[in-house]
């Protein structure tokens, strides 16, 4: 994701869609801590499941969101890259069964 990052405060999530996508937590050094997605059974879409995930991780100080009606595969896309480029998952989610290998290039 190349969206530029916006802070974790009330203000700025507030202003967040109500639709359907993905997005990204990042610590103050720029580490991203979670991707995740809002999907069709969030309530009040990427507003929501960026506050609640803002919410439960502490040290989150930015986000960034795409909206994006693929967002399912859009967010394993994510999690692969993530993966490829660091090694791992982002250290607050967790496994994902059949998650596949990404080897850019």
């Amino acid at each position: 994701m190349t969206k530029a990052w916006s802070t974790c405060d009330a203000v700025s999530i507030d202003a967040l869609p109500g639709q359907v996508g993905v997005f990204e937590l990042a610590n103050a050094p720029g580490e991203t801590l979670y991707i995740g997605c809002a999907d069709a059974r969030t309530l009040f879409g990427l507003r929501s499941a960026v506050r609640e995930r803002v919410d439960e991780i502490e040290d989150a100080v930015s986000f960034r969101v795409e909206v994006t009606t693929a967002y399912h595969s859009r967010w394993r896309e994510l999690l692969m890259v993530h993966v490829a480029d660091h090694g791992a998952l982002p250290r607050h989610n967790e496994e994902v069964a059949g998650l596949g290998r990404l080897s850019p290039g």
